[in-house]
């Protein structure tokens, strides 16, 4: 398998105060793990700025320029408590639809087989007309509508595994059957959403997880609830919301997986992209906020790709 991963130096220009868990180091942490010899013939590319126009596939025009005008000239600027804007967020998250994008087009031209993009601002708590949870727009959702509008998909599947709900992206395509979302994820926790009784028009596979559970539950909802969805949808694309904070080691939830668990669950969509989807899987980083649990896990999941 041909493995793309795209980065640029932008990601790390996102800023955020002290302390906050979305952060530069967590791209840092990333880089170094993916220096290791594992990594050799991994094919690395700067990631292109994105096309604004592509914002509007998943958000209204005037919720766009309304986080424009919110981006300081300098210092930080809070769209809520959670969710900051510093002097280059705007490009930086440009640059993180334009990774996502391009990913999209390099499978679908057969050019490469997976992709990892590892970038930052994360997008799955962004909804259609708000910013929230460290995200300011939905990059899942958008390569997905590029995947449709562009290269003529016709049903496109976004599996979340991050530990916390992917509320935008589940706002964005509830009422529509085109596009598949299943997400495992903690319950309690923020942002309050993703019971099983959320389903959308049929689209939205919810899998909640326990607080303090681990492997063998998560492991089960991937068979029990994920995997049949995926098959009876039978996607033309799969995309991963790759956040790795349920990891045991993460700050700010309370399932325990481990590097093995994202390896397994890897494996499971790459086993499903080959059966539906010609092997086109897009993967896109999200959370994961421990340093080495977020490094130990990306190292994992990139492995597994390249390993087909």
């Amino acid at each position: 398998m041909t493995t793309r991963l795209y980065s640029h130096p932008i990601y790390l220009e996102h800023l955020t105060p002290a302390g906050h868990p979305e952060r530069p180091d967590r791209l840092r942490a990333i880089e170094r793990a993916l220096e290791d010899e594992t990594f050799e013939t991994l094919d690395r590319a700067e990631a292109p700025e994105g096309d604004e126009q592509t914002i509007l596939y998943a958000h209204p025009e005037s919720f766009v320029d309304s986080v424009r005008r919110q981006v300081p000239e300098e210092g930080l600027a809070r769209i809520d408590g959670d969710t900051v804007l510093s002097p280059k967020s705007w490009q930086a998250a440009l640059t993180a639809i334009g990774a996502a994008n391009a990913a999209v087009d390099d499978v679908f031209s057969k050019k490469i087989d997976n992709v990892f993009v590892a970038s930052r601002p994360p997008g799955h708590h962004a909804e259609k007309t708000t910013a929230m949870g460290f995200c300011l727009f939905n990059n899942a959702a958008i390569a997905a509508r590029h995947a449709q509008k562009k290269h003529g998909a016709e049903r496109v599947a976004i599996v979340d595994w991050d530990v916390h709900h992917g509320n935008g992206t589940q706002d964005i395509f509830w009422d529509d059957p085109s596009v598949l979302y299943c997400s495992t994820h903690q319950m309690p926790l923020f942002p309050g959403t993703g019971a099983k009784s959320e389903t959308g028009t049929g689209n939205i596979v919810n899998a909640p997880l326990s607080p303090d559970t681990g492997s063998d539950h998560f492991r089960e909802a991937f068979r029990s609830r994920v995997l049949p969805a995926l098959d009876s949808f039978a996607p033309d694309l799969i995309i991963i919301s790759a956040g790795f904070d349920a990891h045991h080691r993460d700050p700010l939830a309370e399932i325990n997986l481990t590097e093995a668990d994202f390896d397994w669950a890897t494996g499971q969509l790459m086993d499903r992209a080959a059966r539906h989807s010609s092997d086109r899987l897009v993967s896109l980083l999200e959370g994961g906020y421990d340093l080495h649990g977020l490094a130990f896990s990306v190292a994992a999941h990139v492995n597994r790709l390249m390993k087909g």
